[in-house]
């Protein structure tokens, strides 16, 4: 340790969603880091994958809101990433119903918390920050009357905080790595079963990406700085456009590339038609300078370059 640096307090930390994507990297981002995880896992599978990366394993779910409270209980600080994708696949009727499964979720975590200064960070995304079109959206706006049903978990996390919790949020972008990347995963899927890789008009519209690594390191940073009330926004690229997007899909897949109209879109992606016409920049320049938080990894294009695409 430098001369005149802080020693930091390790933390006993209960993370949902600790067996997915971005929570199978924030597990060893925080045990290589002097804390304890104590994961939620729901199958026996999930379980024996926590102890190989050693964590302590708490059984649970999203649906059984005892199984929050008791694992919160039992934390310093609860990292909440886990929201339930499997129940709408590619149905997004659900898509409503699931944020609010995340809604009565963070507030069983917060119930728990009550009166404590131990730490809640939640997952949003993005989106909820954009009070202009075509701006980037910043961590400092937030309309609690926002179309998406996501803005529910940002509701949900004021609610607790005004119950006495020490509740954080980290906005979401596309978060890759060379396997998955949000959102994009699925237009692989439609490009693959359409043989055409497409954007709409002239795919100048924009999305927001970070490697799951840096994603994950910045949770951590949210966790240990515990500022109550802050937003976060997890975003290394401001916005890749969807052009460049399909692009390196339709090279990896070797079909061509298409550019439909708002029309056409709807036919060719189904739900997802309701995203790719999108442009949703966002910055983190407030993230980085209160978190100093520097991310590294590749970016989206460069992991989509080096995706295994036969197996993909």
């Amino acid at each position: 340790m430098q001369m005149g640096q802080k020693e930091k307090t390790t933390m006993r930390v209960f993370l949902t969603g600790a067996t997915g994507f971005i929570g199978s990297a924030i597990v060893p981002e925080l045990i290589n880091e002097g804390h304890q995880v104590l994961g939620m896992a729901r199958s026996d599978e999930g379980a024996r994958a926590l102890t190989a990366a050693g964590a302590e394993v708490h059984r649970g779910n999203l649906d059984d809101p005892e199984t929050l409270r008791s694992g919160a209980a039992k934390a310093d600080g609860v990292i909440h990433c886990a929201f339930d994708h499997s129940a709408f696949g590619g149905d997004f009727s659900k898509f409503a119903e699931v944020c609010e499964k995340d809604k009565r979720a963070i507030e069983a975590l917060g119930d728990a918390l009550r009166g404590s200064d131990r730490p809640l960070v939640i997952t949003s995304g993005t989106g909820m920050g954009n009070a202009i079109p075509g701006q980037p959206a910043t961590e400092d706006y937030f309309d609690p009357n926002h179309p998406n049903p996501r803005k529910g978990s940002e509701v949900a996390g004021a609610s607790v905080a005004e119950r006495g919790v020490n509740v954080s949020v980290v906005r979401l972008p596309q978060v890759h790595d060379t396997v998955k990347q949000g959102l994009i995963t699925y237009a692989v899927q439609v490009a693959r079963e359409k043989r055409a890789s497409a954007y709409i008009g002239e795919g100048l519209n924009r999305w927001p990406a970070a490697h799951v690594l840096d994603v994950a390191h910045l949770y951590r940073l949210a966790l240990e700085k515990h500022e109550a009330g802050s937003r976060y926004n997890a975003v290394a690229e401001e916005g890749v456009s969807m052009r460049e997007i399909a692009e390196v899909i339709g090279r990896g897949l070797k079909v061509p590339v298409v550019s439909l109209s708002q029309e056409e879109a709807q036919a060719h992606f189904g739900w997802l038609a309701m995203f790719a016409g999108f442009d949703m920049p966002a910055s983190s320049a407030q993230t980085r300078q209160q978190l100093g938080w520097r991310p590294t990894g590749p970016g989206l294009i460069a992991d989509l370059e080096q995706m295994r695409w036969l197996a993909a």
